[in-house]
């Protein structure tokens, strides 16, 4: 059974100069201002599809590895993953890279196979499939 999730934008103006706002619609968390200048610049207090992006593969990618630790019979006591989104605009707009760093606290786990199961987390989370055109998507994972 599919779910079925929506967000939606509008949009005023031409791309440089004009502006819009995101609107999480399923959750009804909130409206977001987005701008050109926010997405290639500085954000302002804006949002862009790259930190969208961001924070669906780090909740994604974390959920992932929450569900492969818990197969191999570990339960994390602590998940705290931060993802940074590349958008390049000097060969045309692009995402040219995403950076996930994993810090975990997993009780009885040895780092080789942390290492392993966070890289089976990565390539498998559904948002990591999606954006499987990105050049680089790198993790680098830390047990603490």
């Amino acid at each position: 059974m599919a779910v079925t999730r929506n967000a939606s934008t509008v949009w005023s103006g031409d791309l440089v100069s004009g502006s819009g706002e995101t609107t999480f619609d399923t959750s009804g968390i909130g409206t977001f201002p987005v701008t050109w200048r926010a997405r290639a610049e500085a954000a302002e207090g804006k949002t862009s599809p790259e930190e969208l992006i961001a924070a669906a593969h780090a909740s994604c990618f974390t959920m992932a590895l929450s569900n492969v630790l818990k197969e191999a019979g570990h339960v994390p006591e602590k998940l705290e993953t931060t993802a940074e989104v590349d958008f390049d605009t000097s060969d045309g707009p692009k995402i040219s890279a995403i950076r996930l760093t994993l810090k975990a606290t997993v009780p009885g786990l040895e780092d080789t196979e942390f290492q392993k199961h966070a890289q089976a987390a990565k390539e498998g989370c559904p948002v990591s499939v999606a954006l499987a055109s990105v050049p680089s998507i790198t993790l680098t994972a830390s047990l603490s």
